[in-house]
């Protein structure tokens, strides 16, 4: 089968980048942090029956699943990921063992794909900071008012949403399922896989794709 191994920023200083290229069938391709459209896109075409194994950050995976996406090869494409960092998409998608092995020969499956309504995609935890508004998760109030913080991630449904509220006698936590979230606020910047939005924002949503990602995450 084999793999394609996008090494993102300063992944080639990671432990894991010696090992990838050391293994038979894998190429090891060298690209930005958070690669666009020039780095990601003519490597799609170059696929095949190949595994794209994205070794860096979760910003990074973001910004290759983004361009997977709008590419529509979200049926045809396996996604591995060895993230340099702390991340939260391996727990997520339950990977507790050895993430090369995973990334390379772990059984696929498919897990829901979340967007947002500015055009982009969240694959591991999307945050927002203290605000005072309103939140839906689907068609049930998740909050009308002030809030500590929104966490987001996604989830069977599409995503699971966190509510917390903290205050002198600590911190309460509210968890809603479903298919969307949808907020109206003060400005907040949403945070997406550890990247900071570029404007404050009134109006925010994030909602399950139509089509799920396939990615590499079982047994191997």
């Amino acid at each position: 089968m084999g793999a394609l191994v996008l090494a993102c920023g300063d992944a080639v200083n990671h432990r894991r980048f010696a090992e990838l290229t050391e293994r038979d069938g894998v190429d090891v391709l060298e690209v930005a942090a958070t690669p666009g459209r020039p780095e990601v896109d003519p490597q799609l075409g170059t696929l095949g029956d190949r595994r794209l194994v994205v070794l860096g950050t979760d910003a990074d995976l973001a910004a290759v699943v983004l361009r997977i996406m709008r590419r529509e090869l979200l049926g045809s494409v396996v996604v591995g990921f060895v993230p340099t960092k702390d991340s939260a998409v391996l727990a997520l998608w339950g990977v507790h063992g050895d993430a090369v092995a995973v990334a390379l020969g772990g059984e696929v499956d498919s897990v829901p794909l979340v967007r947002d309504d500015a055009g982009g995609v969240l694959v591991g935890l999307g945050e927002i900071g203290t605000t005072k508004g309103v939140g839906y998760c689907d068609d049930t109030l998740a909050f009308r008012g002030k809030v500590s913080a929104v966490e987001v991630t996604p989830g069977p449904q599409g995503v699971v949403v966190k509510v917390i509220h903290r205050g002198l006698t600590g911190k309460r936590l509210r968890e809603l399922h479903g298919r969307a979230f949808q907020l109206g606020t003060l400005p907040i910047v949403p945070v997406k896989d550890g990247t900071v939005h570029p404007r404050p924002m009134t109006r925010w949503t994030w909602y399950r794709h139509t089509e799920d990602l396939r990615v590499a995450r079982g047994v191997v």
